[in-house]
């Protein structure tokens, strides 16, 4: 066999390889998303894809066979064709026998270099540019292959079945896509600029609901602005110049007793159009949604749908009333900073570059974000930044209590009726939990 003819084999041996290369690695990096996508739009390949990717045991056996073939002709024919060529070149300088062994090792070398550059590396990194397409180019030729090697492809899928189920091994690829792998692609979208970091924030919000309880978000109970319903228009009139809400609750004898809500479009319209304000003339008063407060963000969703309600009254386990939540806070929860940006910053203030003063009843999950904290101690425990401190210190807190973690001081800075109003935040704490001398 001449220089050329063997040069030629070669040549056909590393296409070959770099075929059956592309195949396997176009397969296992094809995105399932993205396949199913284009099979929707009509394309059958992309759906023979999906099927090949749902059992490929034949598949990868067609591409093993096709590549151990490729190596061990390729190191016979490489070996063989060019050794005799390094021989003469070598001995030039070495003995026979020593240009002889020279020669092999030079040979070897040689095709495994070729092998690996063209028939490996460069086939795989193209592969992976755009897996997709290349997996739907590929299904054809291998289907085919997997059809005329079909005795081959059998026996040694059988082999390979035998291996998982000793092991005891899955035998289908799972393929669930779980809230973590979203998240991730979504991070790794914004730091290639494909999202923005306001996008990719939205998206980590939503997920957020099925894990944020509503208590996080509500309108706590002292904050509450409230009607009696035999208050006089003057109270009504005073009590919404002074606490202007969308809605509010209408109780009998107190807060815990709701008889309903009352909608501010509804006295709005009827101050305009010169109605009195009272319930026993005409103000409409609303049943009110009544919701525990153990539900999560994603719940309280639900039971706005399921009842067509936009305003919901909370309660705990001694149906004493503790909150009540709006839609708009649930939607500015996911927004983030996009929408209500003047009661984040009521709750949070930076100071400086080391230093927060940030109201108590601010959900701990806004705190960890504005700080850049991952995790807090006993984070099922508390929702709010006074709940930390009051699970830190062990009980109730006082001015001038301070709790250090994490690198981070949090110190009381203002107490009413033993709630924590002002916390300030410096950076520079000790790293574990360490309550000051205060404590």
């Amino acid at each position: 066999m001449t220089l050329t003819q063997s040069l030629l084999i070669i040549a056909i041996l590393i296409a070959t390889s770099a075929f059956f290369s592309l195949a396997e690695i176009s397969l296992a990096a094809s995105r399932r998303l993205r396949l199913r996508q284009m099979a929707d739009e009509g394309d059958a390949r992309a759906e023979r894809v999906l099927r090949i990717q749902e059992q490929p045991g034949h598949y990868f056996t067609v591409v093993q066979i096709g590549l151990n073939a490729v190596a061990i002709l390729g190191g016979v024919v490489g070996e063989g064709s060019l050794s005799p060529y390094f021989a003469r070149l070598f001995e030039l300088w070495f003995t026979v026998e020593t240009a002889q062994t020279a020669a092999f090792l030079a040979s070897f070398v040689t095709i495994i270099a070729v092998f690996l550059v063209f028939a490996d590396l460069f086939p795989k990194r193209l592969g992976m540019n755009d897996p997709e397409r290349l997996a739907m180019r590929m299904v054809g030729p291998m289907q085919l292959l997997i059809t005329v090697l079909k005795p081959l492809v059998w026996l040694f899928t059988q082999c390979t079945d035998l291996l998982f189920k000793l092991l005891g091994m899955p035998m289908q690829r799972d393929d669930k896509i779980t809230s973590a792998d979203i998240l991730a692609m979504t991070e790794a979208g914004a730091r290639a600029g494909v999202l923005a970091l306001r996008e990719q924030q939205v998206i980590a919000n939503v997920f957020e609901l099925d894990t944020r309880l509503v208590s996080s978000v509500m309108t706590s109970r002292d904050r509450i602005a409230w009607f009696q319903k035999d208050d006089p228009e003057a109270v009504l009139r005073a009590r919404i110049v002074a606490e202007p809400f969308s809605a509010y609750p209408v109780c009998e004898g107190d807060i815990d007793h709701v008889l309903g809500y009352v909608d501010a479009k509804d006295m709005f319209q009827r101050v305009l159009s010169g109605q009195p304000l009272a319930f026993g003339q005409g103000l409409p008063l609303h049943k009110a949604l009544i919701i525990p407060d153990r539900l999560s963000l994603t719940e309280v969703l639900e039971q706005f749908q399921q009842a067509h309600e936009d305003f919901a009254i909370i309660v705990n386990e001694y149906a004493l009333v503790v909150g009540v939540i709006t839609l708009n806070d649930v939607m500015s929860t996911v927004m983030g900073d996009l929408v209500g940006v003047q009661d984040e910053e009521q709750q949070i203030v930076r100071r400086d570059e080391n230093s927060w003063l940030i109201d108590g009843v601010t959900p701990i999950q806004d705190v960890q974000r504005a700080l850049d904290i991952d995790e807090l101690p006993h984070a099922d425990e508390y929702e709010t930044l006074a709940g930390f401190l009051m699970v830190m210190l062990r009980r109730v807190p006082k001015r001038t209590d301070s709790v250090s973690w994490g690198g981070f001081t949090f110190e009381v800075m203002d107490v009413d009726s033993h709630r924590i109003d002002q916390v300030m935040v410096t950076r520079g704490g000790a790293v574990a939990a360490t309550p000051a001398a205060g404590a």
